[in-house]
């Protein structure tokens, strides 16, 4: 009889595509959650794991339940979380129950504060390019995959994204250290969510005690251009095998990226700017001790398409007489992958004119006493707006909320203009529309639900 597992929050990103990977292996699936938004809700429902109305049911869990998984959207006090403890059932964090299914298999987890959507992404193109087998987890929707997990019985590797935040509500360690990796990278260290680690210091501890953590025999990759890395990947221990990995050899032509190959030839590439250079490295490392060759590589790399908003291209015009009129989207947020982000697309398109528009929508973000983390990360744009929604829960929970005059100062950016209404910010990018050939939108958020379809159009 198939053992059955209920998921406390089964709408979560990770925990909905969890979910329907343990229904393909056979599993019986239920699961509760108190809201469920798109695309879970339309995905759980084509498997028939949505719920029949939302909320937490007790009489869900019940003793002939083989585990129950706990999502971060619930509670300490959740109803459901409680009868499992008081029924003494087996509950799992989703990366603790990750683990117990991967235990016989390679695990590659893919750490950092920035890129390693991109890097994961990049792997799995590879692998799946070259017919290989593998599990995998990944936080966002990819080109060419239907879901974000999947578990199997027979692949030999599972690839992760991992990330330092708290497994469940009822666990407050990192999610990547319960993976016990073989092979681990860290992209970079940069500290953006200050209600979560309230310290530099405290956050960099996650990371070292990643790397502290490996197995003997295990391998460490790492960015070495970034200070704080460095000194992690230079701690003694010498039953790790650690491997440092700096941008990938490239150049630009028309706008064009191409990737320098120690043979001298040139591989065109759909990514561009300094950092996706190291995501391309990072990515390359890894393949390299998981029996990928450098010739299939670049084989493979050729045809990968950027993650969506991630430095991704929305929509391109050339107009007759002009240079090309294009529109990007990327998710930063965090101050260095803002100035990063302004910096490739001024450096892939050199002598074209850039407007760029950040958000701030992190609860960090929207912080007085982290504000000035951002100055001087817009330097590289020709003109530059910042957008902030007053109205946003992470604004109105703030316990220092920002105003515009916080973010013109904590910018340093001459003549920036700052909005709070979606309406006016939209009208004022339109109005200038013919005073800029390049606009990067940044966020991780979606600035107040502005439509891009018809930005997109009216801007081209």
């Amino acid at each position: 009889m198939p053992q059955t597992i209920h998921f406390i929050s089964i709408g979560g990103s990770a925990m909905h595509n969890l979910a329907l990977a343990l229904q393909q292996q056979g599993y019986l699936i239920t699961g509760s959650d108190d809201e469920i938004y798109e695309p879970s809700r339309t995905r759980l429902q084509q498997h028939g794991l949505l719920p029949d109305e939302m909320g937490w049911f007790p009489e869900k869990v019940h003793a002939d339940l083989h585990a129950v998984i706990l999502g971060m959207h619930a509670r300490e006090d959740n109803p459901e979380l409680l009868e499992a403890q008081k029924l003494g059932l087996t509950i799992y964090s989703y990366p603790e129950f990750l683990y117990q299914q991967s235990q016989q298999k390679q695990r590659v987890v893919i750490a950092g504060s920035h890129g390693k959507t991109t890097i994961t992404s990049i792997i799995l193109h590879v692998l799946k390019y070259h017919n290989r087998a593998f599990d995998y987890l990944i936080g966002e929707e990819i080109s060419g995959f239907d879901t974000m997990a999947k578990l199997t019985t027979d692949a030999p590797i599972i690839i992760i994204e991992g990330d330092e935040y708290a497994s469940s509500p009822i666990d407050s360690r990192p999610k990547f250290l319960h993976y016990q990796p073989h092979i681990a990278l860290i992209s970079g260290i940069a500290w953006d969510h200050v209600n979560i680690y309230s310290t530099w210091e405290n956050y960099v501890d996650q990371f070292e005690s990643l790397a502290e953590a490996m197995p003997k025999a295990g391998i460490l990759a790492f960015d070495e251009s970034d200070d704080m890395l460095d000194v992690i990947g230079q701690k003694e221990r010498p039953d790790i095998t650690k491997i440092p990995y700096e941008a990938h050899p490239n150049e630009i032509v028309n706008g064009q990226t191409y990737l320098l190959t120690k043979q001298g030839a040139k591989i065109a590439t759909l990514l561009f700017g300094e950092y996706n250079m190291k995501n391309i490295a990072g990515a390359m490392t890894v393949c390299d001790r998981i029996g990928i060759t450098e010739e299939q590589f670049y084989a493979a790399i050729r045809s990968f398409k950027p993650v969506a908003l991630r430095l991704e291209k929305i929509a391109q015009k050339t107009l007759p007489g002009l240079k090309s009129r294009l529109i990007f989207r990327d998710f930063a947020h965090s101050p260095a992958k803002v100035e990063a982000s302004t910096e490739a697309v001024k450096r892939q398109y050199p002598g074209q004119r850039l407007m760029a528009i950040v958000e701030l929508h992190t609860l960090s973000s929207l912080t007085k006493t982290f504000l000035s983390e951002y100055q001087n990360t817009l330097k590289s744009a020709d003109q530059a707006i910042v957008y902030f929604d007053t109205h946003t829960g992470h604004y109105l929970d703030s316990t220092a909320p920002i105003s515009s005059q916080d973010v013109i100062d904590a910018f340093s950016y001459a003549n920036l203009h700052v909005f709070t209404e979606k309406g006016k910010l939209q009208d004022y990018i339109l109005q200038l529309r013919d005073t800029a050939d390049l606009f990067l939108f940044m966020s991780s958020g979606t600035f107040g639900g502005l439509n891009f379809n018809y930005l997109s159009d009216e801007l081209l």
